[in-house]
C-alpha cells in the first residue's frame, strides 16, 4: 500500500520524503489556510519534493469554473493530481480532465455507488472517508471492502485512496482490505512504529546494558 502525506507542511513532508515514506501528497483548503502559504507557492514546491502525485484542490463548484480551476493547477507540475469533489459537476471535470491526460483525484466519497460513478468518469484515484463515517457510526472500513470487490469485479484501474485516517488502525485496516493507498497526517503514520512492547523492550535493554559499563563510540 503506498503512503501519501495528508498535509501541506514542507518540513513533515520532508522528514517522511527522506525516508521514504511518502509515494504522494494530499492537500485540500484546510490544509492550505493550516499552512498560511498560497496554493500555487506551496503546491509547486511539495511537487518538486516528491515524485509521487501531489493532490491539489478546486474550490468552485461549477463544471465549467472547476475545469478551468483544474486546467490552472494541473500547469504546476506533471505529477500534479487535480482533486474534485464527488458531485455531479465534479464528475463531469474529472472526465474531462482525464480525457486531457490529467490524474484526478475524486473526493469526500460517501457510498460506493459514488466510488462506482467515480471509476466510469475516468478518476485516476478515488478517496472513501474513512473517518468521517466512523463519526456517524458507520463502519468506514466497509465502504472500502465494498469499493474494492465492485472494482475487482469489473477491472476498474481507478485507485482506492483510503481518506480521513485518524489511527494507525485505520492504516493497518485499509491494507489488510487491499486498499491501494492511504492518505495519512504525518503523525499518523509515525504513530505505526509505536508499540508498548518495543518501548519496554528497549528500556529493559538500556538497563542491562548501563550495567556492562560499556561504551560502542
Amino acid at each position: 500500500m503506498k503512503f501519501f502525506a495528508d498535509t501541506a507542511e514542507i518540513d513533515e513532508i520532508a522528514e517522511l520524503n527522506d525516508l521514504g515514506m511518502v509515494d504522494g501528497v494530499t492537500t485540500n483548503p484546510s490544509l492550505i489556510l493550516k499552512s498560511g502559504r498560497d496554493i500555487l507557492e506551496v503546491t509547486r514546491e511539495i511537487a518538486g519534493m516528491v515524485e509521487g502525485p501531489v493532490s491539489a484542490e478546486v474550490v468552485a463548484l461549477e463544471a465549467d469554473d472547476m475545469l478551468a480551476e483544474g486546467r490552472k493547477l494541473a500547469e504546476i507540475a506533471p505529477n500534479i493530481a487535480v482533486k474534485v469533489p464527488l458531485t455531479w459537476a465534479g464528475l463531469k471535470t474529472c472526465k474531462a480532465l482525464s480525457a486531457e491526460g490529467t490524474m484526478v483525484n475524486v473526493t469526500l466519497c460517501f457510498s460506493a455507488n459514488q466510488a462506482l460513478l467515480a471509476a466510469k468518469a475516468g478518476a485516476t484515484f478515488i478517496s472513501p472517508f474513512i473517518g468521517r463515517l466512523d463519526d456517524i457510526n458507520i463502519d468506514g472500513m466497509e465502504l472500502i471492502a465494498d469499493i474494492r470487490a465492485i472494482y475487482d469485479n469489473y477491472g476498474f484501474e481507478t485507485q482506492i485512496l483510503a481518506a480521513s485516517i485518524r489511527s494507525a488502525n485505520h492504516m493497518k485496516d485499509a491494507a489488510l482490505i487491499g486498499a491501494d493507498v492511504a492518505t495519512a497526517p504525518p503523525s499518523v503514520i509515525r504513530k505505526m512504529a509505536d508499540h508498548i512492547l518495543t518501548d519496554k523492550g528497549l528500556e529493559v535493554f538500556m538497563k542491562d546494558w548501563a550495567k556492562t559499563g560499556q561504551k560502542i563510540l
